[in-house]
């Protein structure tokens, strides 16, 4: 009797699958390097939020205490961040110096948010002589560079931490106009503000009711760039001498007083612009997170 076999190959059984029912799934590299990125920028938002509101908290000492043994200490675990010429502490300045940057920053964004998104929607809005004088307007501001634009502005004013703000919010206003033109002009013509308009509804409720909600969501996401871009600005113009006068901890004047040292003392130079330069990458980063949630709900 004859026994036939298979001639067709046998595939080998692998010694180390995965039992029946389990699925192991494995995160990409990248995206685990992105949530990484993103938790580190929370929990230094929320630092930077403890040093605004609390200062003392984290500051060893007062930023404006002189002493006259520890003159241009380099880092240590005494001090952290080092002495600057006087003796004092640089990073209880860093710290107390939050306060003013990031509140001059807060001011920039609110003006410029305000009036910016005020003008667009009314010129998208109503039109005609309007939108062309505010459209014109908005081009000979975007012409000129902003931080430019903020330093003719604060020679008009005075100098200051106050006036510095209101400089940089008004550079920003074209921005925040163009943004918001361009979002009115998509949505008012949609069919649900058309029926609401036939059905009666005065101009301004429906602005504020029904072409408003629907416009402000990239205005909002352009709000954290821009509040990134005004800490950049309004240090520029602190390192220039526009802002905050001497002794307050202004961080863009922190980084003017070390530029002095820089050959013998870098850490009054770099570690106040360490500082800068990570806060605007973490508000960038939460801006980005922000608009990827809102497009991801709509």
């Amino acid at each position: 009797m004859s026994t036939q076999h298979d001639s067709r190959p046998r595939l080998p059984r692998a010694s180390n699958a995965p039992h029946r029912g389990f699925v192991r799934r494995r995160v990409p590299a990248h995206l685990s390097v992105a949530r990484l990125g993103d938790t580190a920028a929370v929990l230094f938002l929320a630092l930077l939020g403890v040093a605004v509101v609390a200062p003392g908290v984290l500051a060893p000492g007062s930023p404006y205490e002189v002493s006259g043994v520890g003159v241009l200490q380099s880092p240590s675990s005494t001090a952290w961040f080092g002495t600057d010429y006087l003796g004092r502490d640089l990073l209880s300045r860093v710290v107390f110096g939050s306060q003013q940057t990031l509140f001059g920053a807060s001011v920039a964004v609110l003006v410029g948010l305000s009036i910016g998104s005020t003008l667009g929607l009314l010129a998208a809005y109503f039109g005609g002589i309007l939108d062309s004088v505010i459209s014109r307007i908005v081009d000979v501001l975007l012409s000129i560079p902003g931080l430019l634009l903020a330093m003719v502005v604060i020679v008009a004013l005075g100098f200051g931490t106050l006036n510095a703000a209101v400089a940089v919010g008004i550079a920003s206003v074209a921005t925040f106009a163009r943004l918001m033109r361009s979002e009115v002009l998509r949505v008012r013509n949609l069919p649900f503000v058309e029926a609401a308009r036939h059905l009666g509804v005065r101009p301004g409720r429906l602005l504020v009711r029904h072409i408003l909600p629907s416009s402000y969501g990239p205005v909002l996401s352009m709000t954290a760039l821009q509040f990134g871009a005004a800490i950049l600005w309004i240090t520029a113009l602190s390192f220039l001498g526009f802002g905050a006068p001497p002794p307050q901890p202004e961080w863009g004047l922190l980084v003017s007083e070390g530029r002095e040292y820089l050959a013998s003392s870098w850490w009054m130079t770099v570690l106040p612009g360490v500082v800068i330069v990570v806060t605007v990458l973490a508000i960038s980063r939460i801006a980005v997170i922000f608009s990827a949630q809102r497009k991801a709900v709509q």
